[in-house]
């Protein structure tokens, strides 16, 4: 019976496990990039690393900002390997580090004469216990969303400059799990912290609403924003520093099973980076390279606006960074 049971299991998930990845969605473009200029955050590793190998073979000048220039170093020379592009270098970057932003930003600013896409990747899934950077942020907001909303605006002139271009934001489905969001507390100094799935909820809500927001402000300028969930995919971001390890491997586990491998989770980021189908379309949400419905949170428009603003007050955005 125990054998029976086993065996039936083992069919069933293996069945979920092939319909999931069959109905996932595929970037079908050939859409070259020669001559264009793309940064990928958080590129050294899964989804990420993927998007950027894929863009590097369309001949795309591709910058990987990474926090970890040893490692992403290395990604680089695979890239180089694979697709037979040279034009693929790393830049230091730790989204969570407004510092460090501003330095990568004005590096890009220096060197660069263009950016045709920015995608803005980087992330950790969420601290057991609350953590602040050393800009007084909660760590998981300050990486998932304080630091790609410095980093879009600070480079929002090149892009504008550079148009057509576009912003792609990584958010997940899982900004559906709350019902509330206070602009004011994203620090959790007044409520409690709600833990690590809790807080990497709320700043994949924040990925949302911010796409929202920019969409509106940078209507008619050639540039569009857009935000994905890439799928569920086994990275490794569930056992980087802070995260928990037992929910990590555990959920790994049933990942592992059940999810996509990284370049098929990287397909809705290559498909709104590249796809012609998504010519001038702009404040969306797309799973599965379709566009879908989010929360009925992230729709308003009035929350967007005020997360906008307190984000700008907490990153300290300064008047040379404003490009809207």
């Amino acid at each position: 019976m125990l054998y029976w049971v086993a065996g039936a299991t083992a069919v069933v998930v293996l069945a979920i496990r092939l319909v999931y990845r069959y109905q996932s969605g595929r970037c079908s473009s050939h859409r070259k990039l020669v001559g264009k200029t793309v940064i990928v955050t958080g590129a050294s590793a899964g989804i990420g690393k993927e998007a950027a190998r894929d863009l590097a073979r369309r001949g795309a000048r591709v910058i990987l900002a990474c926090r970890n220039i040893n490692k992403a170093q290395k990604v680089a020379d695979d890239i180089m390997r694979t697709t037979g592009n040279r034009k693929v270098v790393v830049r230091k970057l730790d989204t969570s580090d407004l510092a460090s932003v501003r330095r990568f930003a004005r590096g890009i600013l220096a060197t660069e004469t263009a950016l045709h896409v920015l995608v803005n990747n980087a992330g950790i899934y969420g601290m057991s216990e609350k953590k602040l950077t050393a800009d007084g942020l909660e760590l998981t907001m300050a990486t998932n969303h304080f630091g790609h909303f410095l980093l879009t605006n600070t480079l929002l002139g090149l892009l504008k400059a550079s148009a057509p271009s576009r912003v792609v934001n990584v958010s997940s489905m899982l900004h559906r799990l709350y019902t509330s969001l206070d602009p004011d507390d994203l620090n959790y100094e007044k409520k409690p912290y709600p833990g690590a799935n809790g807080a990497y909820s709320n700043s994949k809500l924040a990925n949302v609403l911010f796409t929202r927001e920019l969409s509106r402000k940078i209507r008619s300028t050639g540039v569009t924003s857009n935000s994905v969930h890439p799928g569920v995919v086994l990275t490794d971001i569930m056992f980087k520093e802070g995260a928990n390890k037992i929910l990590g491997y555990i959920c790994a586990c049933i990942i592992w099973l059940l999810a996509k491998d990284a370049e098929l989770g990287a397909q809705t980021l290559i498909y709104l980076a590249v796809s012609e189908d998504v010519n001038g379309i702009s404040g969306k949400y797309f799973v599965d390279c379709q566009e879908s419905n989010t929360s009925d949170l992230a729709k308003d428009s009035g929350l967007a606006k005020k997360l906008w603003e307190v984000s700008e007050q907490l990153v300290k955005l300064r008047p040379e960074e404003r490009h809207y």
